[in-house]
This record gives C-alpha cells, structure tokens and sequence, in this order.
C-alpha cells in the first residue's frame, strides 16, 4: 500500500530474450539489466531461448555450459512483458537460427498481434568488424514488423561513446554490440557501458509510453 493507503504501482518489466553460445551476448543482456534496473520504476527480467543444438554438438564446439539460474523464455509469456529486448550473435549477418527458431514459435502472438505496440530492441555480437553489427540488427527488425512491435533504435544517444574510433568498439544506433574475435575476445567496458545506456534508454521509454 502506498501513501493514504492506496496501492504502490507495480514495476513495469522489461524482458531481456538472448541467445548466447559462448557467453558475449550473455555479459551484454546482464548489463543491460543492470541499466534497466536503475531506473525507478522499471525491472529487467532474464531469459533464455531455448537451445536447438544437441549437447553432443556444443560439447564438440566448446561451447560453455548455460546458465541454469536464468530461464527458458516460451513465446506466450512475451505477453506479459511492458517491452522486449531482444540479443543474439550473428551467422553470417542475421541472427543465429536458435533466436530464428524462436520467433518461428510465436506464430499463435502474430495470429492474434499478441504483441502488437509492446516497444522492443535489439543487441548482438558478432566476430569481426565486417561480420553483421548493423545488419545483424535491421534484418532482425522484420520480425519485430510482423508482431507490430514498435522498434526502439538507441540513435547516437550514447553521446561521444558512440564516436571512438581508436579503439574496437561494437554496438551501432540499433543496439549495443560486442565484438567476439575467435571467441577469446571479452566485452570491453564500453561495450559494456553501451549496453548498459541501452537498458537505460529503454527503461525510459517504456515508462513514457505507459504515461502515454
């Protein structure tokens, strides 16, 4: 109960919805609720989309194992979330088939534009500077087109950030980004910084629009 024993609003939720292989997408979405979280008001929730490829086949590309402590997302629960941010890797400059995989499952939400007007964003990792940062990002806008979901870009709103250029620095106007390298390569901190702004960007846009 809040002041003259009416009721405290509750948090609106932003869902962050990743697919992370070898961990670069995962350190973004973790930052990224940390950003969200900073906002009064608003709470960051973590998912995972489900993994198509055999334990036989990750353990055969080294891939780490998941972190349990975070769920698997199902499509129907996007329903309850105020905005979607949604993080993948690239294969070969469009999301990993395991995200792919994920919106193919929500054909019941764009039956019924389940999602429609929900705002949502992206974020990604790629392994070289030629390897998809901003194509990654916009060929990935179709299914948000399709969901009538309202596309959040982050613009050059990260200020001088967004111009260094003597140093490797992923991310673009539509969403943060990390460069993975061979895969030994760690989000640097203005990787991680960028992506926190993200969570921060977002979180207030979410808030406008429920004031809307």
């Amino acid at each position: 109960m809040g002041k003259g024993g009416g009721c405290v609003p509750s948090k609106k939720k932003i869902f962050i919805v990743y697919y992370s292989m070898y961990g670069h997408v995962e350190s973004l979405a973790k930052r990224i609720k940390q950003g969200v979280d900073a906002i009064e008001g608003v709470v960051g929730v973590l998912y995972r989309v489900p993994e198509t490829l055999s334990n036989e086949v990750l353990n055969m590309m080294k891939a780490p194992v998941k972190d349990e402590t975070i769920p698997v997302i199902s499509p129907e629960m996007l329903i309850e979330a105020d905005g979607v941010l949604f993080g993948f890797p690239t294969r070969y400059g469009s999301m990993a088939a395991q995200m792919k995989a994920f919106f193919d499952s929500t054909g019941s939400l764009w039956q019924g534009q389940k999602l429609a007007g929900k705002p949502a964003g992206l974020f990604v990792s790629t392994g070289t500077q030629g390897g998809g940062q901003e194509t990654t990002a916009w060929t990935a806008i179709t299914q948000l087109a399709h969901q009538g979901m309202l596309f959040v870009p982050i613009g050059y709103t990260f200020g001088p950030g967004m111009f260094i250029v003597d140093s490797i620095r992923g991310g673009s106007p539509y969403g943060a980004g990390v460069f993975a390298g061979d895969g030994s390569r760690e989000a640097s901190e203005t990787e991680l910084a960028l992506a926190e702004h993200q969570g921060k960007y977002m979180a207030g846009i979410v808030k406008r629009l429920a004031k809307s």
